[in-house]
């Protein structure tokens, strides 16, 4: 399921949100300028790094080279360069950077979908603070699988997650339009968001578990979005008990999804 947008309208504009956005979109532009790879080693978070600070870390790499009995596999080892600041720093820089064009759109994207209403809900101070903490511990809780992998963990992945966590606990009756392939046929339905986040969580929890203990093959830090969303969905539940979220804005009806307007939800 792919999200076009939700129907709950965002009382404020998102300016950190924005911001978020274009940052890693800027930082993104400058990895394509960097051949070697190296600020995705200087500064991606190498959980073999973080365990054993002493010690070299080094990463296999199989690399396919033409020769004249054809084309052969070839290993090489590859020592990674340190890191310019302390390791456990890397938990939080590697929320900033990505693998590819697509690993950053379709990131960018669920923060766009998501972020402005959760942002609205926490301020715009207390929403960059929500958004860097959910990335840290997501970034933890993926070290804590696999603390000897030696694999540059990047992406906003995790952060992002927490912010569809909250998004849960702070928007339980809204609906989430998405782009839906049925057989051969894409369609667009609206689908509330506990359906929505929960299957996507599901999905996540089911990779996770599938991917333990083998991380360098699954290629994905799927603990790290199954740790960031049950942070988010925590830390928007605490924040709520303690008074520090606005008070929630009126869902539009799900008969008019398609429009934007303020108006009052049937189940307020």
């Amino acid at each position: 399921m792919i999200p076009l947008r939700d129907n709950v309208p965002s009382r404020t504009t998102p300016v950190v949100n924005y911001l978020l956005i274009l940052i890693n979109c800027l930082i993104f532009l400058a990895q394509a300028s960097d051949s070697d790879g190296r600020l995705t080693f200087q500064f991606g978070m190498i959980p073999a790094r973080i365990s054993q600070p002493d010690r070299p870390v080094v990463i296999e790499q199989t690399r396919m080279v033409r020769t004249m009995f054809g084309v052969q596999e070839v290993q090489t080892r590859l020592q990674v360069p340190p890191s310019p600041m302390s390791p456990w720093l890397t938990a939080v820089t590697c929320i900033l950077l990505h693998g590819s064009l697509a690993h950053l759109v379709g990131n960018m994207w669920f923060l766009w979908i998501f972020g402005d209403n959760v942002e609205d809900r926490l301020g715009h101070l207390g929403y960059l603070l929500f958004y860097v903490t959910c990335g840290i511990l997501a970034s933890l809780s993926h070290y804590a699988t696999d603390p000897s992998s030696t694999v540059p963990t990047i992406g906003a992945s995790g952060a992002i997650a927490g912010v569809m966590g909250a998004y849960l606990f702070l928007y339980p009756h809204a609906n989430v339009i998405s782009l839906v392939p049925i057989l051969f046929f894409l369609q667009v339905m609206v689908i509330p968001a506990p359906l929505f986040l929960g299957l996507w969580f599901v999905l996540q929890l089911l990779q996770g578990s599938f991917s333990m203990g083998a991380a360098e093959v699954a290629g994905v830090a799927w603990w790290a979005h199954i740790g960031g969303f049950v942070v988010g969905f925590v830390l928007a539940w605490l924040l709520g008990r303690v008074g520090r979220t606005r008070p929630r804005v009126s869902v539009i009806r799900p008969d008019t999804a398609q429009r934007f307007g303020r108006m009052r939800s049937p189940w307020e």
